[in-house]
């Protein structure tokens, strides 16, 4: 289905939004009635299990299956509007998703490339959405070199997950709801808790806090220590990833405009073994009744080592997607080995 004319009218007046705190204001207004308001959950079996009030913002409810959708939407609005006849991105799977969808509303062609163990359940997701996907090594730096390929042989616009600032904006759209919707369970969050992949959630969570007190940390795999490598380093590095069921967290470099933005606000990031990662999303299925991928579960681990820390009792964790594939779950569920085909990054 197009997108309304309305929805295009304001996308053509919209300036560029800073990216600044009044910039994810203005976001959120333009992704109002566009995206779903996600519910913000909250479990007394979790809160127990962490010792610590954990506040669940289900984005694995979201349109597309994660908050990737809200980024997408700011960014292909705008690439519409100017006139685009395509366009192309790389994700491990829920930004392809999201750019599919949000293309698909346009009706502008889209090409996703992916890595070449991309998981099923995403990459069905994206061909049912009308794009092309095309598959290319397991690294960001193959998937980047074959975008960029794409991009000068079929003219195609790219949209980038990281360093894109209508998607950071987007991104921060979740970070800015959780907020509010606590706010308005007249709670108070001590910190939030996000899942780190190329750092645009973090990012825009930085953005939504700023002038805010609450302090911001990120969980990462221990497999992709993109972000804990980059704050070490001063500035982002290539990392050497190893086999990480959180599939959404693969990016093995930090965006440069995620760490510039992130880099002076973030509390500190929290890396998590793959076995912690499997205990969170069985936990959250079990006392939250969400299904969730391995990538949330990321962050509900770090929430739950944070708690465990004792630097924290009011705890908001963006649950950022549920496009996972099932028979990892049940896998998961039986406890059995994490390390399957289609998960894996070398």
């Amino acid at each position: 289905m197009s997108i309304s004319a309305n929805a295009v009218a304001d996308a053509v007046v919209a300036p560029p939004s800073a990216l600044s705190p009044e910039g994810v204001r203005d976001a959120r207004l333009r992704l109002a009635g566009r995206v779903a308001r996600t519910p913000l959950v909250r479990s007394d079996e979790l809160d127990r299990a962490a010792g610590a009030r954990l506040w669940l913002k289900a984005e694995n409810l979201q349109r597309g299956g994660s908050f990737k959708m809200r980024g997408a939407l700011l960014a292909v609005d705008r690439l519409a509007c100017s006139g685009s006849v395509g366009v192309v991105a790389q994700s491990t799977g829920n930004h392809a998703i999201a750019v599919a969808l949000a293309a698909a509303r346009h009706g502008l062609p889209a090409v996703l490339v992916l890595p070449v163990d991309a998981a099923g359940t995403k990459v069905r997701r994206i061909q049912e959405a009308g794009a092309r996907v095309v598959r290319a090594g397991t690294t960001l730096a193959e998937r980047i070199a074959v975008v960029e390929e794409l991009k000068h042989a079929h003219g195609l616009d790219e949209i980038d997950p990281y360093q894109n600032p209508d998607v950071v904006l987007g991104q921060a759209t979740a970070t800015e709801d959780l907020l509010h919707q606590v706010r308005e369970a007249e709670g108070h969050l001590d910190a939030l808790v996000l899942p780190v992949g190329g750092g645009s959630a973090l990012a825009g969570a930085c953005l939504a806090a700023t002038g805010r007190d609450v302090d911001v940390y990120g969980a990462e795999p221990l497999a992709v220590p993109a972000l804990t490598a980059a704050l070490r380093a001063g500035g982002p590095v290539t990392v050497d990833a190893r086999p990480t069921i959180a599939d959404g967290l693969r990016p093995d470099r930090i965006g440069r405009l995620p760490y510039d933005l992130a880099h002076d606000r973030v509390a500190g990031v929290y890396t998590i073994e793959e076995e912690a990662i499997a205990e969170a999303l069985r936990l959250v299925l079990v006392h939250a009744r969400l299904v969730v991928e391995p990538a949330a579960a990321t962050a509900v681990a770090g929430a739950l080592r944070l708690a465990a820390d004792g630097r924290a009792r009011d705890i908001g964790v963006l649950v950022s997607g549920g496009n996972v594939e099932p028979r990892l779950v049940a896998s998961l569920l039986d406890g059995q080995p994490t390390d399957l085909p289609q998960e894996r990054q070398s």
